[in-house]
């Protein structure tokens, strides 16, 4: 093993997976159309992976939705009210729901915009190998097997996956997933022993978990659980693999003495992980898997930089493989897709068949002692400086007393307790996505796109006011997505027509690239919001994205402070919110939902962001009057340890996923003295299952014993672009009923 890397995009070249998912769920193919699609999509990855060079390759990879939910489904983690359904019904039930069962919740891996669905495990659960012999890891090992190519299969780690899990609604006080680790363990034990009956050399487990506060508890539990698997008398040999950051240094410790053969760390993300394998005095008797390709970002390798980490590391270890620094599933699939881009931002980039090859170039270069392959230039970011000396100027203002702005907004706005709205997003129907794409192609004059979007909207706005919510959207009908959107409009953004990455399940993003200096050229939504606002006498809400969700999901510059980017967004967003208050628009939602993703995952770095996170989110707020109301979104993060940030932002109301949760999240809130308006997320629109009223209305009157109805909100807890009109009409019918049903019972 000399090259190798730790997971690949499984989505395909013209996301074959998203069809092949979605006409399933359609019930335009059965369950063995799905599977195959699935096993050709395998065979694709792995062949082209051995014809590019690499020597190891990862197998085990491949997800229909989440490979966190294919470890429940392996283990046979599945909780009781799914167990009536069976095979791909039963998986796509805990990711989705089905009209009479929710779905598992679900919320960020790590501090990604990838999604997983969180295991939901009690002190009853009873793991087992689902399967057996037949379980999927075995399974795709040997069809890679089959055509002639060894792999590597890839499991969650133990450690990660209960500590990704959650305690089961009913669990009793005290009870952690963690407690259920040994019983976990005998388990990969079993299926260890399998894999390495039939043929597996290498098995990688992934423990990302590792680059986060850890407590002596939780190592002790980890270095238990690896003297097990390790000490199996048949197994195949471990590679631990940890991504996203530094490990602890007694987490290394306890691999370093293991009984583990190798060891994949992050040199992209963990920089600091050269330190740390120092101060243990190395791996001298293991592999290191050195992490220097960026698997999260798409610039190219710094080659001299990354020869150089491989260098020291073979003074650390007995053998050094060059990897990427986490799995490929957070770039996109191929750079040669993209022929539109300019050359001079397409020539500093590498998506995921690139960092193959650059993995392969630096391995031949490593093993063979040869010069390192070619040196990439450093970015060179265009200038700005007018934006930069505004930022500077701008910097730490905020707005005005709380409690005057929110009398200022009652009277203007004249809303009811616990007023209805939405997130934003309506549903986006082929007609209006085929007229966006022949309005960008030119198939339609740019008058015709205009008014087919105009036509749209002012159906949105009639049906909003036939359902009866209180402050209505524009449904953003001219969007391809809540940040390319935005990126497209400015200036030091370049965006891709291919670089699709997975976000969950059969959702797909294609985050752009900010290469340089941001600025707004020209308005970006006051013409679509001011049309809808002529439309209705009820108020529209004017709708962005904000500056920390912005970067989080861009493939965003490397050769300055993530800081002084965020401020340069907040500044073009604070113009566009300018003009939207000066075009008569009242209420403002600047969406943050990657606020909690982007959080350090050591508490020792989050003040530092949070601090800045939330002084670009104020610097593209505070410009506006007391009457107008600014709005902010997050959605599935655990929320816990940013309470105080969410209040620091100092947004008017704050809407928040909270159906998955049960309303957790309120009580936090108010726990933590949070005071202006928030509105929990009533229902899930992740599902495709329509809610009842009295399921809303019960999770109304659970926010209710937190929060007065003053400051309550009812709203979904998402956009609805992805779902279909039948259920949102119903759903949102049912919405307006809950909260009428609760106002008539107050006002009793």
């Amino acid at each position: 093993m000399n090259t190798t890397i730790l997971g690949y995009p499984r989505i395909g070249a013209r996301r074959e997976l998203k069809t092949a998912t979605e006409d399933y769920w359609a019930g335009r193919a059965d369950a063995a159309a799905l599977e195959a699609a699935g096993a050709e999509l395998r065979a694709s990855v792995w062949t082209g992976l051995r014809d590019a060079g690499l020597d190891a390759i990862p197998s085990n990879t491949f997800s229909f939705y989440d490979q966190v939910l294919d470890t429940s489904v392996l283990v046979d983690a599945v909780p009781e009210r799914y167990r009536h359904l069976s095979g791909l019904d039963r998986y796509f039930a805990m990711a989705r729901g089905v009209q009479d069962v929710p779905p598992l919740e679900m919320t960020k891996w790590f501090d990604t915009n990838y999604h997983y669905i969180v295991p939901e495990l009690g002190p009853d659960t009873r793991f087992r190998l689902a399967g057996g012999s037949a379980s999927k890891p075995l399974v795709e090992y040997r069809e890679a097997r089959a055509l002639g190519i060894e792999t590597r299969p890839v499991l969650v780690g133990p450690l990660t996956y209960l500590l990704m899990a959650k305690p089961a609604p009913g669990a009793p006080d005290g009870f952690r997933p963690l407690d259920l680790l040994d019983d976990l363990v005998e388990v990969y034990a079993e299926l260890l022993e399998r894999l390495a009956g039939a043929g597996a050399a290498w098995v990688q487990l992934d423990e990302p978990a590792l680059v986060a506060d850890r407590t002596e508890e939780e190592i002790t539990a980890f270095a238990r659980a690896y003297a097990r698997l390790g000490g199996l008398p048949t197994r195949p040999r471990l590679m631990v693999a940890t991504y996203f950051g530094t490990i602890g240094t007694d987490a290394l410790r306890v691999l370093a003495r293991g009984r583990v053969e190798a060891v994949a760390l992050d040199f992209a993300a963990g920089p600091g992980n050269l330190e740390v394998l120092a101060s243990v005095g190395g791996l001298p008797r293991k592999t290191v898997v050195a992490g220097v390709v960026d698997g999260r970002n798409v610039w190219r390798t710094d080659t001299r930089r990354a020869r150089a980490t491989c260098a020291t590391l073979l003074g650390l270890a007995d053998q050094v493989v060059v990897g990427t620094s986490c799995s490929l599933l957070h770039v996109p699939l191929d750079l040669d897709a993209e022929t539109s881009l300019d050359p001079s931002v397409r020539g500093r980039l590498a998506f995921a068949r690139q960092k193959v090859a650059e993995v392969v170039a630096l391995g031949r270069a490593l093993r063979e002692d040869g010069p390192a392959p070619d040196e990439v230039p450093a970015p060179a970011a265009a200038v700005d400086r007018d934006v930069r000396a505004r930022v500077d100027a701008l910097r730490g203002v905020r707005r005005g007393d709380r409690a005057d702005r929110f009398t200022a907004q009652r009277a203007a706005l004249g809303l009811p307790d616990l007023p209805t709205t939405t997130i934003g997003s309506f549903p986006q129907t082929a007609e209006i996505r085929r007229a966006r794409a022949d309005g960008r192609a030119g198939r339609i004059p740019a008058d015709a796109y205009v008014q087919a979007m105009k036509d749209e909207i002012a159906r949105v706005i009639a049906l909003q006011e036939d359902i009866g919510l209180d402050v209505l959207v524009h449904g953003e009908p001219e969007r391809n997505d809540m940040v390319q959107y935005f990126a497209e409009q400015l200036d030091g953004y370049a965006a891709t027509r291919h670089g699709w990455v997975q976000s969950y399940g059969s959702r797909y993003v294609r985050p752009p690239i900010l290469h340089g200096d941001v600025a707004r050229r020209r308005p970006m939504t006051v013409e679509w919001a001011t049309y809808a606002q002529s439309l209705t006498s009820k108020p529209v809400k004017g709708m962005l994205t904000g500056p920390v969700t912005m970067l989080a999901w861009s493939f965003v510059r490397d050769d300055q402070p993530l800081a002084d980017t965020a401020r340069q967004v907040a500044l073009a967003l604070r113009d566009e919110i300018g003009d939207l208050e000066a075009a008569g628009v009242r209420v403002i939602q600047v969406d943050e939902p990657a606020l909690r993703e982007a959080l350090p995952l050591r508490e020792a770095d989050r003040a530092a962001y949070l601090d800045w996170a939330v002084e670009a989110f104020r610097l593209a707020t505070s410009g506006v009057a007391d009457t107008t109301q600014i709005h902010t979104h997050m959605c599935y993060s655990e929320f816990g340890e940013i309470i105080g940030a969410i209040g620091a932002l100092d947004a008017d109301v704050t809407s928040v996923e909270a159906a998955r949760s049960r309303m957790e999240l309120v009580a936090d809130l108010r726990d933590a003295g949070y005071g202006n308006g928030i509105g929990p997320g009533v229902y899930d629109i992740h599902s495709p299952r329509v809610p009842s009223a009295e399921e809303m209305e019960d999770n109304l009157r659970r926010a209710l014993q937190a929060v007065e109805p003053s400051r309550l909100w009812v709203n979904p807890d998402c956009g609805l672009k992805t779902r279909a009109y039948p259920e949102t009409e119903a759903s949102l019918r049912n919405l307006v009923a809950a909260a009428h049903r609760v106002r008539r019972d107050r006002s009793s």
